[in-house]
């Protein structure tokens, strides 16, 4: 028996406690000829999972309509049947909605089974990225709610974004999430269940997709994948509702990369291809030289030499064609060196020690946020120990170490000690001065 958290979010927002729900149901029960005597401890077996008995379900969705001013469906308190539609009628959104903005309220209250679920695999996986892919379209995202969204609103959310994601860069997901799942109880769930028409709406849809894929980003870099994911998934709905292709697109890269981390290599190369195959024209240079990056990356893991060289090949083309300023804000993590240092792990899984040293070391050599010099040191330093070049291998490390001072994550933590792993099989004393430094920065608690 899991929480109700789709009851306990819309109770929230509804401003009703356990004890006024079972008032006003007892309430509504009267009118309809029964004698119900629910309290307070009713409710709160309903919001562990209880199923209520009888009419008592119709009867909170009364209860929460006439508070709410809209329609409540029982899918919508987490209670509809298996076989039973779990949209309202009305803008297919609406279920979408209330089923993101519980999520969020279930991630800010730390409850285990949301943030320690894992990371569904299979069709549940694929789904999300063939509805995008495929009809029908949001005909029309408009929305009656009390809160009035503006414009002003919706460049608060972009504004939002571009701190997270800072945020994040420079202190790192553990550290951001906190903060980013705050604001999106607080700022973002208000004006998404708000009033607005359909072309403020797409509008809304997309600023929230930006702030939702940050938001995944800082779980998967949390270790949390599950979670991670169901944000993707959400971000790749609101992509949809923006009428976006390239938000999400951009969405599914992140998935690819969560599927290269998972090991799932066919699905980050059929994930690829959908992004490039549907984003079409509104696919950026920045963004297809990413995905066929990360293409390369997997087809290499598959032993697929040819089709990683080729992937590799158009990656460096659409590299070349980046220009700074005709980028939109979320793929501003394409930076210089980002390509090159995708490609010299394609290489390196490929068995090229060279031409992986040669793009490692230009990446290296390329001015990057602290966060992703680390990256590119760790890979360094790694094509350097498998060149024999223990000595310099070891002094890399030591300035990634130093590159990832301060930062709260478990990625960078993997990274860390994946070198660690690989030095002290070197046997190289400097290595072993290494290692410690590395050590300590692992010591440090998260």
């Amino acid at each position: 028996m899991q929480p109700n958290t789709l009851l306990d979010a819309l109770l929230d927002e509804a401003g009703i406690s356990n004890a006024g729900l079972a008032a006003r149901v007892n309430h509504a029960g009267r009118a309809r000829g029964l004698a119900l005597r629910y309290e307070h401890t009713a409710v709160a077996r309903w919001l562990k999972g209880q199923r209520p008995r009888g009419q008592v379900p119709d009867l909170i969705c009364e209860v929460l309509a006439a508070r709410l001013h809209r329609a409540i469906a029982l899918g919508d308190i987490g209670l509809g049947s298996p076989g039973d539609s779990v949209m309202p009628p009305g803008s297919p959104l609406s279920g979408f909605v209330e089923r993101a903005t519980a999520l969020w309220r279930s991630d800010e209250q730390q409850r285990r089974h949301i943030i320690e679920a894992p990371a569904v695999t299979g069709t549940p996986a694929v789904m999300p990225v063939w509805e995008w892919e495929n009809p029908p379209e949001d005909s029309d995202v408009s929305r009656s709610g009390q809160t009035r969204v503006s414009m002003a609103d919706i460049k608060m959310l972009r504004a939002a974004r571009a701190h997270y994601e800072l945020m994040y860069r420079k202190a790192g997901g553990i550290a951001t999430r906190s903060r980013i799942v705050g604001f999106l109880n607080a700022e973002t769930a208000p004006l998404l269940r708000g009033g607005y028409s359909d072309a403020l709406g797409r509008q809304l849809h997309r600023a929230t997709g930006g702030l939702v894929s940050v938001a995944g980003i800082c779980a998967y870099d949390s270790d949390a994948h599950g979670l991670a994911q169901r944000y993707f998934h959400q971000a790749l709905r609101l992509a949809k509702a923006s009428g976006d292709r390239g938000l999400g697109a951009y969405v599914i890269a992140l998935l690819v990369n969560q599927s290269l981390f998972m090991a799932e290599h066919r699905q980050a190369v059929a994930f690829a291809e959908a992004a490039l195959r549907a984003a079409g024209r509104q696919i950026t240079p920045a963004l297809a030289a990413d995905l066929y990056a990360m293409q390369a990356k997997a087809y290499a893991h598959l032993g697929d030499g040819s089709s990683a060289l080729r992937c590799i090949r158009r990656a460096e083309l659409e590299a070349e064609r980046i220009r700074r300023g005709a980028e939109p804000d979320e793929t501003g993590y394409v930076q210089p060196g980002l390509v090159n240092v995708q490609v010299a792990e394609a290489l390196l899984s490929l068995g090229d020690l060279t031409a992986a040293r040669e793009h490692a070391t230009q990446a290296v050599d390329t001015p990057a946020h602290d966060r992703g010099r680390v990256h590119r040191l760790a890979m360094l330093s790694q094509i350097e120990l498998r060149q024999g070049e223990v000595d310099r291998a070891a002094r890399t490390a030591a300035e990634m170490v130093e590159r990832a001072r301060g930062m709260e994550s478990q990625r960078l933590r993997d990274r860390l000690r994946a070198v660690r792993e690989h030095l002290v099989a070197s046997g190289c004393t400097n290595a072993d001065e290494a290692a410690e430094l590395i050590d300590g920065a692992l010591r440090v608690p998260l």
